[in-house]
């Protein structure tokens, strides 16, 4: 097959895990990054800054489909600075991906484009995709994400964002700290303990990402979450069990902020909001889940104990 696939931003745990399992699929894969021009693992990485047009645009002339997963991490402290660069960085690699491929002899097939399930706020309420959004800082970021991306038309080229759930994989990404938490026997409830994960697995969304890129039928918005969302009382109870831990005592809201702002360096709301979404667009799309448990979900991550 040998069709090219741009990974934009695709350095982090999610770009790693997609750019191996389209590797694995036969695709050969580009990943644009702010570090060297350089080739390992049968992958091509590119240099670009993520908002000029450069010598990268090249790439994207020809190729079958471009994945942007390019912003700033959101797991830091909400500073004035890092607010304006988790806006800028979306906003820009939007826009500047939207921009080369405009100027294509041969544009993609498809762009798609990672959002976030954080558009709904902190809500109990189950959310598909036409739920009503939220309010604050991170919705606010969000809407303008989305907007940016589905602002100008791309007359030969599918557009689908996938809003990203929370993605459980192996050693890294948004699980390993609560891993090493439960295995220091701090796994307990956080918070109230009510806030719900919206969580799948890393296998799921590399699934729902190769669905975008091959079925021509996938446009538009899709939630790229698993079909049964938890508590977090309810997923630290079941790490603890595949972790084989007993009890682990609560972390109260306080001690919630306190420990982000002083040890993680991270913003606690982090921890203790979170959003009960559903993926019906995928559901009626067809889509199946291989992982649709949590506590199968976490086995086949961590393995028995």
């Amino acid at each position: 097959m040998n069709k090219k696939v741009i990974l934009a931003g695709g350095t982090g745990f999610l770009g790693q895990s997609l750019a191996a399992f389209l590797s694995q699929k036969g695709y050969e894969v580009v990943i644009l990054t702010r570090g060297m021009s350089t080739e390992r693992d049968h992958v091509r990485y590119v240099h670009w800054d993520s908002a000029t047009m450069d010598t990268w645009t090249e790439e994207i002339d020809g190729s079958h489909a471009v994945i942007n997963l390019a912003g700033k991490s959101v797991n830091c402290i909400y500073t004035k600075k890092n607010r304006d660069e988790i806006m800028r960085s979306r906003l820009d690699s939007v826009n500047v991906l939207t921009d080369a491929i405009l100027t294509c002899k041969h544009p993609p097939r498809v762009f798609v484009q990672a959002g976030s399930l954080a558009i709904f706020g902190d809500t109990q309420n189950l959310c598909d995709e036409d739920a009503p959004h939220g309010t604050g800082f991170s919705v606010d970021v969000c809407k303008r994400w989305e907007a940016a991306f589905f602002a100008k038309e791309l007359p030969s080229t599918r557009k689908v964002l996938l809003r990203i759930g929370f993605a459980l994989g192996r050693d890294g990404g948004a699980l390993e700290p609560l891993v090493k938490l439960v295995r220091y026997n701090l796994g307990g409830t956080v918070g109230s303990g009510n806030q719900y994960i919206s969580w799948l697995h890393i296998d799921d969304l590399n699934e729902i990402f190769l669905a975008a890129v091959e079925d021509d039928t996938m446009n538009g918005i899709y939630n790229a979450t698993g079909p049964h969302p938890v508590t977090n009382k309810e997923f630290m109870a079941a790490l603890r069990k595949v972790l084989n831990k007993g009890w682990a005592p609560p972390a109260p809201a306080p001690l919630v902020w306190l420990g982000a702002y002083l040890f993680m360096r991270t913003e606690p709301s982090l921890a203790l909001t979170g959003r009960n979404c559903v993926p019906k667009r995928l559901a009626d799309h067809g889509f199946r889940f291989r992982h649709p448990d949590l506590e199968a979900a976490l086995y086949d991550l961590l393995g028995k104990p």
